[in-house]
């Protein structure tokens, strides 16, 4: 299950990441999201972890824990839809717009 975790320090590395989730289970991956410029962090990351229910677990547990004088934000996460983050609705274009008429 990928889970997603939001709201992370600043200064958290994947390895620090992957010990707090190893506490629940096994652990496939960890990946923290780093600025393309900064490389800092930027509050959030994903784990993927094999088991459903330990999967769950992590979530129950750690949703709303503080970490560093964060309160983390933990939830399962779901894939992308084909629009890159935006909802395509019927009749619209990626933009929002309307259906065009040229």
């Amino acid at each position: 299950m990928n889970i997603y975790i939001g709201n992370l320090p600043l200064e958290i590395s994947e390895k620090d990441l992957r010990h707090i989730f190893q506490e629940f289970g096994q652990v496939l991956s960890v990946n923290v999201r780093r600025g393309r410029f900064s490389g800092g962090s930027k509050d959030f990351g994903f784990v993927e972890m094999p088991n459903e229910a330990e999967a769950r677990a992590a979530i129950a547990g750690l949703n709303g824990r503080e970490l560093r004088g964060r309160s983390l934000v933990v939830y399962e996460g779901h894939p992308r839809s084909a629009g890159h983050g935006y909802e395509k609705k019927h009749g619209e274009d990626y933009l929002g717009g309307g259906r065009r008429l040229w």
